[in-house]
């Protein structure tokens, strides 16, 4: 039986993809955090920060109901050998909707205008008054106005072909594009070679980028200082891509007419330019539904399976099963690991059914079906080879077909 720990509140259809038969829940706000982490096989979470927290060998697997892992600490996951998920595209259409209401409420002075007309409830000639002062609101079309999409994963993808369909002149920047990705783009957005292009002929700049320490505060001032006067900036991916203290200067100069963000800091509140939305982009019924589902399916494969989709930390990799025993291996990616572990294989007698072995960057992962038995003395060579890092075994028994 595997133990699952949940340190946010996760959506019930989630969760009810562990049979209890086979899976124990254990809520961390309940038992401990502590606790929890020292039962737990895997971990289902959101926003709850694991960084700085020291996380035991027994954990296998980590499941993130969003796309941001921010809050884990990847590093030391990888180097326990603990497989970290994301759910890419769970909450794609929840963010790309409150993006096209940034779209509005940058270009329309729609909130202003909200809270002037509550205003008037003690005046007696409402409709006058409104028709007289209603030109303090006006703002342009978003239709033929030029939108610059910065990373093209699920959901600058799903922004700039919702974009392509409102009327909007689209170009998208994103050096890493994804075959996927780029299947799933609308034909009608450009593509920039150059991000400086982007700054330069946008009205409006969304950005869809991972942070990282590459990506934190890289709209700066040098970026801002670049854009075409009065332009829109929406940030609804990660607050620390953007520079605050960068962007109330460009705010102040004229540089920039309005900055969406969902991200609201304290030095960011009170600002005209500024508009801030309490973190909302993936605050819908359906994305914590869809996230939670993927975070749960991604992990509960892994525990059961050894396959891996979606992870942040190590390859893809996915095979039907084909043996008895099933055998994970994690190693580093060097030179003649295959041939030692199969050689280590061998000399036990154990033949391999199959077996798929995939690297991402410094990292490799190997799936092994094989005919049994397997016994610690053999689990225990394996670790020993200079390299390797994780060794799991599946043993037989796991049957249900693979989601």
């Amino acid at each position: 039986m595997y133990t699952i720990a949940t340190f946010n509140k996760i959506a019930p259809r989630g969760l009810e993809l562990f049979p209890s038969d086979q899976y124990r829940l254990i809520d961390a706000n309940e038992a401990g955090a502590e606790k929890a982490l020292a039962e737990a096989d895997g971990i289902l979470l959101r926003s709850y920060k694991l960084r700085n927290i020291d996380i035991p060998p027994n954990v296998k697997g980590i499941g993130r109901a969003g796309a941001g892992v921010n809050n884990i600490d990847v590093e030391q996951c990888t180097e326990k050998g603990i497989v970290v998920f994301n759910t890419p595209g769970a909450n794609a259409n929840s963010v790309k909707e409150l993006v096209l209401t940034g779209l509005f409420i940058s270009s329309r002075k729609i909130i202003r205008g909200l809270e002037w007309t509550k205003e008037l409830s003690k005046e007696d000639d409402v409709q006058k008054l409104v028709e007289k002062e209603k030109s303090r609101f006006v703002g342009p079309e978003i239709k033929g106005k030029q939108l610059g999409v910065i990373g093209l994963g699920a959901i600058g993808v799903s922004v700039a072909n919702a974009a392509v369909a409102l009327g909007m002149e689209v170009t998208g920047y994103d050096p890493f594009i994804s075959v996927e990705a780029a299947w799933g783009l609308s034909s009608e957005v450009k593509r920039a070679q150059d991000i400086n292009k982007i700054y330069q002929e946008s009205d409006y700049i969304t950005v869809h980028v991972p942070l990282n320490e590459k990506t934190e505060g890289f709209l700066n001032y040098q970026a801002f200082s670049k854009m075409k006067p009065g332009v829109k900036i929406l940030n609804f991916a990660r607050g620390p891509l953007v520079n605050n203290e960068d962007i109330i200067k460009a705010c102040e100069e004229g540089i920039i007419d309005r900055y969406v963000t969902d991200f609201p800091t304290k030095e960011l509140l009170g600002y005209e330019n500024v508009m801030t939305i309490p973190h909302l982009g993936a605050s819908t019924p359906e994305a914590e539904e869809n996230c939670a589902v993927m975070a749960a399916t991604q992990l509960k494969n892994y525990l059961e399976y050894g396959t891996i989709r979606n992870s942040v930390n190590f390859p893809h990799c996915v095979m039907e099963r084909n043996g008895e025993y099933r055998l994970l291996v994690g190693n580093k990616n060097i030179p003649n690991m295959v041939g030692q572990i199969s050689t280590v294989l061998a000399e036990a007698g154990i033949n391999i059914s199959e077996m798929i072995n995939k690297h991402r960057e410094t990292i490799a992962y190997n799936i092994i079906d094989v005919e049994g038995p397997i016994y610690d003395s053999l689990i225990k060579k394996l670790e020993e080879i200079e390299g390797v890092f994780m060794v799991r075994l599946i043993k037989p028994g796991s049957t249900e077909k693979q989601r």
